[in-house]
């Protein structure tokens, strides 16, 4: 902050210092500098300091740089423009009072001397209202890239772990288990969740490359996800769908579902005896798309690691990035035996 005030000042006498020394070297080349001139000149100079500076105060209690340009630009005529007829004013004063010119006092009435002098100053402001606008157009440029920067670095990180997290190193273990007892039992069902695996692989591979996926493609992935848990579970696991046929094509965060699904059953399926029953919602409510989780089992006890767990947060981080601020993450216990996690999104005409 202290930089730029000191910055700023700089230009400020940079700038003024650098009119006064055009003047005085047309004045030297073409007539003579008298006293009067040189003290007229940094009179000038230190009005011209004086009025450019208030002006910029004006600038800032109206907010004129966070206005729409057409605004923008309205504003900045106005000022430069009143602030050019009180430059005017303030210097035909004192040319009256401190007689800097007194032949142009005799030659010019006062409407005249006074519409020279706002003239002048009416260019002048003009170019330091250009020179301070493309300033701070150059700055919110470059400080928007760096917080683009800045926030592409954290999405990729993001991302990174998120993929990361996506297939539990236990999940892939016990599907490789029990892949592995039933290659002699039933070859069949191996081949079909060999392939399952690899599905799901591929889809969190991929992941990286795509903001949003359609709902079906990220239900396809949840089904094979719920297909390899289903034969380490067997009977402990019942699986219920309720889709809206509709809500299929609806953008959605890649692997968002499948870490809602895995962290249903990592909290809450393998905790009970008797397992329990995963349901999965898809639906429209009020131009929202809502998708829910729903598993057997309670917050009890596990509250505060279900809620803060990395899926969770993931889950709530890549929502807040991706639709800034208008999608919602729930999670809640139901019926006194049920949790619930809802991802609330706008519905893609709606965003």
């Amino acid at each position: 902050m202290l930089n730029k005030i000191s910055r700023y000042w700089w230009c400020q006498i940079i700038g003024w210092s650098t009119n006064v020394a055009i003047s005085i070297f047309f004045v030297t080349t073409f007539g003579e500098a008298t006293q009067l001139y040189m003290l007229s000149l940094l009179t000038s100079c230190a009005l011209g300091v004086l009025i450019s500076h208030v002006m910029r105060l004006n600038i800032h209690s109206l907010k004129v740089l966070e206005k729409p340009l057409k605004t923008q630009i309205a504003y900045l005529l106005i000022l430069t423009l009143l602030f050019a007829i009180l430059y005017g004013v303030a210097m035909e004063a004192m040319d009256y009072l401190l007689k800097f010119n007194p032949e142009r006092l005799q030659k010019y009435t006062k409407m005249q001397r006074l519409f020279f002098s706002s003239f002048n100053a009416l260019w002048l402001l003009l170019v330091w209202n250009m020179i301070y606008y493309i300033y701070h157009y150059v700055e919110r440029t470059r400080s928007q890239e760096l917080d683009t920067f800045r926030l592409e670095a954290v999405v990729k990180e993001l991302e990174l772990k998120t993929i990361k997290a996506h297939i539990n190193p236990h999940f892939i273990f016990n599907a490789l288990n029990s892949i592995r007892a039933l290659v002699d039992e039933n070859p069949e069902r191996a081949r079909r969740a060999i392939t399952e695996l690899s599905n799901i692989l591929r889809s969190s591979m991929q992941a990286e490359k795509m903001e949003t996926v359609p709902l079906q493609q990220e239900l396809d992935i949840v089904k094979d996800y719920l297909a390899l848990e289903h034969m380490r579970f067997e009977e402990r696991l019942s699986i219920e769908m309720d889709i809206d046929e509709d809500t299929l094509n609806q953008p959605v965060p890649p692997m968002m579902l499948q870490t809602l699904v895995e962290n249903a059953i990592k909290h809450g399926i393998s905790r009970q005896i008797n397992g329990g029953l995963i349901k999965v919602i898809s639906e429209f409510n009020d131009h929202h798309h809502e998708l829910i989780v729903q598993n057997s089992g309670t917050l009890n006890g596990h509250a505060h690691e279900t809620k803060e767990g990395f899926g969770i947060k993931s889950t709530q981080d890549r929502l807040n990035l991706l639709y800034q601020g208008k999608a919602q993450f729930q999670i809640r216990e139901i019926n006194g035996n049920m949790v619930e996690s809802k991802v609330i999104m706008p519905v893609a005409s709606f965003l």
